[in-house]
């Protein structure tokens, strides 16, 4: 049987994600941080110019982790109502003890089932969540469901090494260099040799799009980043 659920309701792919991003927590950020040589902030508020909420609005942040992008929409505007979900309560809890983590809303939350009524926020972001999921199309359904008509689902996300001339480096780089700084600075070698193949199987952009467009997003568009190996992808909700 596909994607078989444990007593909970979680599948077991989301079970072993939630273990792995548990056993990794004090440290992610960092680890985010010398993987995409400090990249990733650019990109986390570029999610959130796209996310286009008005002032005062509210943001459903799913996969929030320890709520780099929660922290980043919260900077841009101190009134927006932000909920940040994940599936990890470690990853919650080092969120909770940054500066101003208790003034965000946090939730355990299965992406795959989102516990909140349909269509209640004026935009739902992501960030490093569709491929860490066991169904892509379900996670993308339920955020659609959540988002108020017209407004914005915005995700970020690896992407599968293009094929043009820096293709062979960033599969070094994905084979050894990351999972080597996952054994150095986190010391969980396995958890960085999962997330770069997670990489690899993912979606390639164009699909991930068409993706989109047939759970029912309309004027969909994404840009890549660090030789296509990431992607920012929004869409609205059709009125």
């Amino acid at each position: 049987m596909d994607n078989p659920r444990t007593n909970t309701g979680e599948t077991n792919k989301a079970v072993k994600i939630r273990h792995m991003f548990d056993r990794i927590s004090a440290r992610y950020d960092l680890m985010n941080r010398l993987i995409t040589f400090g990249l990733d902030r650019s990109w986390r508020r570029l999610v959130v110019t796209l996310a286009m909420v008005p002032k005062g609005g509210r943001l459903l942040d799913v996969g929030s982790g320890t709520g780099d992008i929660a922290f980043e929409a919260r900077r841009r505007d101190p009134s927006m109502h932000i909920m940040a979900a994940d599936l990890s309560p470690k990853m919650m809890a080092v969120g909770r003890k940054r500066s101003g983590g208790r003034r965000l809303e946090w939730c355990q939350a299965d992406a795959l089932a989102l516990p909140f009524p349909d269509g209640i926020f004026d935009a739902v972001t992501s960030g490093y969540l569709l491929r860490n999921v066991s169904n892509v199309s379900q996670a993308l359904h339920e955020q659609i469901r959540v988002v108020k008509p017209g407004r914005r689902v915005v995700c970020l996300d690896t992407t599968p090494p293009p094929r043009h001339w820096s293709r062979p480096f960033v599969l070094f780089y994905l084979k050894w260099m990351i999972p080597a700084l996952g054994t150095l600075v986190a010391g969980d070698r396995a958890a960085y040799q999962y997330l770069p193949n997670s990489t690899r199987a993912f979606l390639e952009p164009d699909r991930l799009v068409a993706v989109m467009r047939e759970v029912g997003f309309g004027e969909v568009s994404y840009r890549t980043f660090m030789f296509g190996t990431m992607a920012v992808y929004w869409g609205n909700r059709r009125g």
